[in-house]
């Protein structure tokens, strides 16, 4: 397995700040906006961001965090039980502007899971869609709203990003198979 270097610590930064300034830039005002969290990785990405915001904006958003194990779509396909941990959305969803984070967009699977798991808290007003990395190969009609960098790949190549919270290192790496 090879691995390059597509961005490194210095340049990640940079996209997470682009992507929060994008965020604020396009609220005409933040009563009725949160934050959700795709666990693992996109969980501690929406979190800086949630940072970033409040630095910018003075305002401290509502957080979440949402772990769309049970809605998989492959859930049943799965030899070996995953490893569950709860949601935490800790607002009311209902007449609120939700932006969900994750690391990498790919299939489009993870956030229609995301976006079931939303749901069963209540209908929210409107749900953008923040990623660090879209690496294409879409096979449901999902697009984001907020893309840190755009990286096509073929199939045989992987996305992998690491963050210092879990990973000790903030980088993003190509991994071809």
């Amino acid at each position: 397995m090879n691995s390059i270097k597509l961005i490194d610590q210095n340049q990640m930064q940079k996209m997470i700040t682009r992507i929060s300034h994008e965020i604020v830039e396009s609220c005409s005002g933040f009563d009725n906006v949160a934050i959700i969290g795709i666990k693992t990785r996109g969980e501690f990405l929406a979190n800086r961001i949630k940072d970033n915001i409040c630095e910018i904006s003075k305002v401290d958003l509502p957080f979440g965090t949402i772990d769309i194990t049970f809605h998989r779509d492959d859930f049943s396909d799965r030899l070996i039980m995953p490893k569950l941990s709860a949601s935490d959305i800790p607002f009311d969803v209902s007449s609120k502007q939700i932006f969900l984070v994750d690391d990498v967009l790919y299939t489009g699977r993870t956030i229609r899971a995301a976006i079931d798991e939303i749901f069963s808290y209540g209908r929210a007003e409107k749900i953008k869609l923040a990623v660090l990395v879209d690496r294409g190969h879409r096979e449901l009609p999902i697009r984001p709203d907020f893309v840190g960098k755009n990286f096509p790949t073929n199939l045989s190549e992987h996305i992998i990003v690491k963050m210092s919270e879990i990973d000790k290192v903030d980088e993003i790496l190509k991994v071809v198979k």
